[in-house]
């Protein structure tokens, strides 16, 4: 019996014995071991925090009509930007949308620097980068009475906002926007081709059609209309005594012209529109006895947020996270 309890106990104690034989580290060293691994997620996480975006406290802009180049802060860059690019009397959430919109684009140009200004960032040319207006030249537009108001607006609107940026997959989003779409949103393949942007998909937008940018008509002369398209192609020659002379071949999804048919040459919408002067590439075409009239449905490019879409969506009691994520696909409002 004796034995037994004996085998008993030398079992037991070789079962608890095996572990610690087992195991190469002291306790004290474990403990130190997750203590130190831990540290070094925390100082990963700080690294993420020092990253913050904070050498773009102040930017580089470019001004074009001087061909100057001024440092200022960010906020200050955003201000001018808000107001020159969107009318003070949109909703708030509207502007704080393309407040946000603004400042993404804004460190998506400085991320992506391709040296195209220089030492600068990024000008303040609206059909290259973005529009920008002083504070002074703002007010003088706006009528006395409702100067400070208005200003008032802009600024809240970029300061309610104040660091928040749009991000797809961790980066900063190249945050295209555009007037008016017309009902619905461009991708980039359609309008400069290459890479498409999978947070930049062709969304419809509700209630445009009561802004003045939702419609407009162009009529030119057939001679007109010959000589614009002459400037970039000689060769062009159109029988207007024929049918389907001038005839869209093929549409995007977004009801844009794709490509067209002039007499003996196809062209793109896109170049069309440059060549014509349309607000958009889509429209419709009447050949009429003396002249050529073009129907166009929205201002700008078509691509990103519609500025007078989002002012819609807001006045239906969106907020500017909602109208963000409506024009942007998949993407993360984040503060930075």
């Amino acid at each position: 019996m004796r034995k037994i309890l004996l085998y008993i106990l030398i079992f037991i104690t070789i079962c608890f014995a095996i572990p610690i034989l087992l195991t190469n580290k002291p306790k004290k060293e474990v403990v130190s071991e997750i203590k130190e691994q831990s540290m070094q997620n925390n100082e990963n996480t700080e690294n993420i925090k020092e990253y913050d975006y904070k050498q773009y406290n102040n930017i580089k802009l470019l001004h074009t009509s001087i061909d100057t180049i001024e440092e200022i802060p960010i906020d200050e860059y955003l201000y001018g930007v808000v107001s020159a690019e969107m009318p003070a009397s949109f909703e708030k959430e509207a502007l704080k949308a393309q407040a946000i919109v603004a400042r993404t684009y804004t460190i998506f140009k400085i991320e992506n620097n391709n040296k195209k200004h220089g030492e600068a960032h990024i000008c303040d040319e609206s059909t290259c980068c973005q529009a920008w207006i002083t504070k002074e030249e703002r007010l003088s537009k706006w009528q006395e009475s409702s100067r400070e108001e208005n200003w008032s607006k802009i600024v809240q609107a970029v300061d309610e906002t104040k660091g928040k940026i749009i991000i797809y997959e961790g980066k900063p989003i190249n945050a295209f926007f555009h007037s008016n779409s017309g009902g619905k949103t461009e991708t980039t393949i359609n309008v400069w081709g290459g890479s498409e942007y999978p947070y930049l998909q062709s969304v419809e937008t509700a209630g445009e059609e009561q802004y003045t940018q939702y419609k407009s008509e162009v009529i030119l002369s057939k001679k007109d209309f010959i000589e614009k398209i002459k400037k970039e192609h000689e060769n062009v020659s159109v029988d207007f005594s024929k049918q389907d002379e001038i005839k869209i071949l093929e549409y995007t999804e977004s009801n844009r012209v794709k490509k067209i048919k002039i007499g003996n040459i196809e062209l793109s919408g896109v170049e069309l529109r440059t060549l014509i002067g349309l607000k958009s590439t889509n429209f419709n075409i009447e050949i009429q006895e003396e002249n050529i009239k073009f129907n166009v449905l929205g201002y700008g490019h078509g691509v990103g947020m519609s500025q007078t879409g989002a002012d819609s969506m807001a006045k239906q009691g969106n907020n500017y996270g909602e109208i963000i994520k409506h024009f942007y696909t998949g993407i993360e409002i984040v503060d930075i």
